[in-house]
């Protein structure tokens, strides 16, 4: 296959970008996005590093940020696998992109800015669950948001409440493939109450 190579090259397979695709786009928070905004317990925090680029899933039974101001988004880092992948990388370049969703909804809103970390206790003292705290919150400045259109979502039918995780592989079938002797079927089992104390 060919790699395209240069943006000249890479516009002549594409026409004028949409008009609205520009003029949607705005550079803080606007009262209807705060109200998107809120309503989603999902997003995916994209972060770059040296090593690499990664993307990680957030979510929380309310709404995943909170909104500090007009430009800035307060997101905390619960319990997790502590690879600090993101993390790692938001302190060594800053650069950050969000996606939301929310159930049923096939508009994503998307966020471009940058972030940092902060174990500050008033921050984290905001998302106290069951006396815990985050680890850390990250800082958004929003640089530009704007919703993305909806066909993404229509294509995939993401939401159309059928369950076709039978066909999939599962967690511990996935870490059974790289450790033989893993109880793969038994993890699989016991997840779902092993996570529940470890949420938050």
């Amino acid at each position: 296959m060919t790699p395209i190579t240069d943006l000249d090259t890479l516009h002549s397979h594409y026409g004028e970008a949409v008009p609205a695709s520009k003029t949607k786009v705005v550079q803080a928070m606007t009262p209807m996005y705060r109200q998107w905004i809120d309503q989603s317990r999902f997003t995916v925090l994209s972060t770059v590093g040296p090593e690499g680029t990664d993307a990680s899933p957030r979510g929380d039974d309310g709404s995943v940020v909170h909104v500090a101001d007009d430009k800035t988004l307060w997101l905390p880092d619960w319990r997790g696998n502590n690879r600090i992948d993101c993390l790692r990388n938001i302190v060594r370049d800053n650069r950050v992109s969000l996606m939301f969703m929310v159930p049923g909804c096939n508009n994503v809103v998307r966020i471009n800015g940058t972030a940092y970390l902060t174990a500050d206790e008033q921050a984290r003292e905001h998302f106290k669950r069951k006396n815990i705290l985050p680890a850390t919150v990250a800082v958004i400045t929003i640089g530009e948001m704007y919703f993305q259109c909806a066909k993404a979502i229509m294509r995939s039918k993401i939401w159309n409440g059928e369950d076709e995780s039978k066909s999939i592989p599962t967690a511990g079938q996935f870490i059974k493939e790289q450790k033989e002797d893993f109880e793969g079927e038994a993890y699989d089992k016991g997840y779902a109450e092993y996570a529940k104390p470890r949420m938050w």
